[in-house]
């Protein structure tokens, strides 16, 4: 008998089988094609990486002394998009300068090169807004190759060794390195691989259940008929082999259009190259071989009683009660996720924490058998209408086939809890750290380049009628830290100093004891202010000169419409030194708490469809497994529309139940990952309901499909069962 002929025999005679085989080929392919993009996520974010490594290089690119170019990198904004400068000055002949793809050329001094799109924005607005920002003459473009994405905005500018910005490190090269996967994209990458590979499983399995009661009845006929277990494993392997490889082949098909799509989803601040997602083609194959494999194993897996007992599964047995010992499965769940969570942040590897987070997603598929058992049990000792009858009776009669409907919606539960619990938390660790007022823009420069910065800033804001304040820090003889600034600046830029009682003449200003000053330090007649702060000012005219300063910093307060102008005089001024701002630092924060929302959004959405179809198949599978019931219930008087709210029953409200438990159960997962991520106190938002909300009506709808499947079972003679 040679099982591959047999399962096309009756693939071409069955058009119920031809219905879940090609369901099952669809949920392969849909499978296939989430894990071969999700599984490309970490290399697209290192191929990023690789192109922007002369942007952003790796440790092996410095040099302690020496090197092929002086290099700095800086980060500005314009309307929130974030622009990466970087400054180069050659240390050897520019000819022996290795340069990395998509630059053709070293920027001579007061010279630059710029993205595409920076060069076209730049033409596009007032030079007082952008152009200026950069005093260097364009002299051509930066390829693709050297670029994170299309869409990056980033200038090359070319220096001497004595012209640039301050705090400069030297490089080997501006190529070469080690570039490094995206850590938050790879982990998110994981976590989605799980959460929404499980639904697309649960999705071919529904698939198969479509036939489920009429291959088993099948199979045991050919094994009483001397069938050898061998032969009937083989049949099925070979039945379910069919659909799973054409369903790999379709999903390796179709990736390319996935990947396409993906290079659309904007993560970091922009989008994507086609050819970032990129596989190799051995691990593609290894990947549909895999997901074939699974698939085959586990229908082959279901033939245990078949293959031991084929006269009872031909004609149906008693199934024994669950044990209360699958309700262990969840904390010892738990328990080994949050032991993988300790393990991971001692040694900086995910993949525990995965292998227990997927531990967590399959138990629910353990445990929710044996509530939807006892809720059964309920609904059979207490019903007053004949469909809680018929409903408690199915629940407790077979709960492993009612939770099966009911799989994919808790899965989607499960993530939605756990997203719904570290977003919020995540935005709420976002915020703008600085000693000087959100609306203050500033940079830090060194003692030496402070004065001509300050005065070249000062020329290219007097169209403004504004003026730099220099805010320098240095160190008392006690140890403690002081502002130098005089009165006037710090009550422009500090907060809380709005009302400070500025004195004729330089004066000490301190919230603290007395000053104790080492002898020459500063004078000892200086007059002292007290403060109601902590803070210990000392006008400039009083720090002897002898003494080096900590940190020199430029401020200037901005108004919304000044903003733009002040960046662009600070950056000019500077010739290039990192200016930094309220709004550019929440930019950054934003841009990444918007990739997440994003992405979850993504997952939680494709989750959400996949478990509302697998649910709706497996609802109709169950009214085909019961044909032969429900016949005879329609032929005994019993009306569909009572036999439809059965079905409805049992399948909605296991549902419910199961959605409750997996919401906490992500709950306390997404507590466990943000915690590896951040030490602060987690924050519960009333939000975490809408996913027990969303599930409990996602099995809503999918259980409305069993009011035509009863009306086809009316409508077709009992006869072709």
């Amino acid at each position: 008998m040679n099982p591959v002929a047999l399962a096309l025999r009756v693939l071409r005679a069955d058009r119920r089988t031809q219905v879940a085989t090609l369901l099952t080929a669809a949920g392969v392919a849909v499978a296939t094609a989430l894990v071969l993009l999700l599984a490309s996520l970490p290399t697209a974010t290192e191929t990023r990486a690789e192109r922007a490594l002369w942007q952003d290089p790796s440790a092996d690119m410095y040099s302690a002394d020496g090197g092929q170019v002086s290099w700095r990198a800086t980060t500005d904004e314009i309307d929130g998009q974030p622009i990466t400068r970087v400054d180069v000055a050659p240390l050897v002949d520019v000819a022996d300068v290795d340069l990395p793809p998509g630059v053709d050329r070293l920027p001579g001094p007061g010279e630059m090169l710029r993205s595409p799109a920076l060069a076209e924005l730049a033409d596009n607005r007032p030079a007082t807004e952008l152009a200026d920002r950069v005093a260097a003459t364009p002299v051509g473009l930066l390829g693709d190759e050297a670029l994170r994405f299309p869409e990056q905005l980033v200038v090359l500018v070319g220096h001497t060794p004595t012209t640039m910005p301050s705090y400069p490190a030297n490089l080997t090269a501006l190529t070469g390195g080690d570039a490094q996967a995206d850590p938050l994209l790879s982990l998110l990458s994981g976590v989605g691989l799980v959460v929404l590979l499980v639904p697309s499983l649960v999705l071919v399995a529904s698939a198969s259940r479509l036939i489920a009661a009429r291959r088993e009845r099948r199979l045991a006929a050919l094994r009483l008929a001397g069938a050898t277990p061998a032969q009937v494993t083989g049949m099925v392997a070979a039945e379910t082999g069919l659909a799973a490889v054409a369903g790999a082949v379709l999903g390796v098909a179709i990736s390319p259009l996935l990947h396409r799509l993906a290079t659309l989803v904007p993560w970091s601040g922009g989008t994507w190259y086609p050819g970032d997602f990129a596989l190799g083609p051995l691990t593609v194959a290894l990947i549909a071989v895999l997901l074939v494999a699974l698939v085959v194993a586990a229908s082959v897996a279901g033939l245990r009683r078949v293959v031991r007992t084929p006269l009872m599964a031909a004609g149906g047995h008693t199934r024994r009660p669950l044990s209360v010992w699958r309700l262990l499965i969840v904390p010892v769940a738990v328990a080994l996720f949050f032991l993988a969570l300790t393990y991971a942040g001692e040694s900086s590897t995910i993949l525990p924490v995965l292998a227990a987070l997927a531990v967590l997603m399959w138990s629910p598929t353990v445990v929710g058998p044996w509530l939807t058992s006892a809720l059964g049990g309920v609904f059979v000792r207490v019903w007053r209408r004949p469909s809680a009858l018929l409903a408690g009776r199915r629940l407790r009669d077979d709960p492993k086939a009612a939770y099966r409907a009911s799989a994919g919606v808790v899965l989607a539960t499960f993530a939605g809890s756990m997203a719904l619990t570290v977003m919020p938390n995540l935005e709420n660790e976002a915020g703008y750290y600085s000693q000087f007022r959100d609306d203050v823009t500033y940079l830090n420069t060194t003692e030496d380049r402070a004065p001509q910065i300050v005065a070249a800033v000062n020329d290219r804001l007097a169209p403004l009628n504004t003026q730099v304040s220099r805010v320098d820090e240095g160190q008392l003889a006690d140890g403690s830290v002081a502002t130098i600034a005089t009165c006037q600046d710090a009550k422009r830029v500090f907060d809380g100093l709005e009302s400070l009682p500025c004195q004729d003449t330089p004066a000490i200003y301190t919230g603290g004891p007395t000053v104790e000053l080492a002898e020459g330090q500063l004078p000892p007649d200086a007059p002292v202010v007290p403060l109601d702060t902590s803070l210990t000012l000392i006008d400039p005219a009083l720090w002897p000169e002898s003494t080096p300063r900590l940190a020199v910093s430029v401020a200037v307060p901005a108004t919304e419409s000044t903003r733009t102008a002040i960046r662009t005089a600070l950056l000019a001024g500077s010739d290039g030194e990192q200016v930094i701002s309220r709004e550019m630092d929440r930019s950054d924060e934003n841009t990444q708490l918007s990739d997440l929302r994003r992405v979850t959004i993504i997952g939680l959405v494709t989750a959400s469809l996949l478990a509302g179809v697998s649910a709706a198949i497996a609802t109709a599978g169950s009214v085909m497994d019961r044909r032969r019931t429900f016949g005879a219930l329609m032929a005994a008087g019993t009306p569909v529309r009572t036999l439809a709210r059965a079905l409805r029953a049992e399948a909605a409200l296991p549902a419910l139940v199961a959605t409750i438990g997996a919401g906490t159960l992500g709950t306390i997962v997404g507590v466990g990952l943000f915690g590896l991520v951040s030490s602060a106190p987690v924050v519960l938002s009333p939000w975490l309901a809408a996913p027990i909300a969303l599930g409990a009506l996602v099995a809503l709808i999918a259980a409305s499909v069993c009011s035509p499947a009863l009306r086809r079972v009316r409508a077709e003679p009992l006869a072709e069962e």
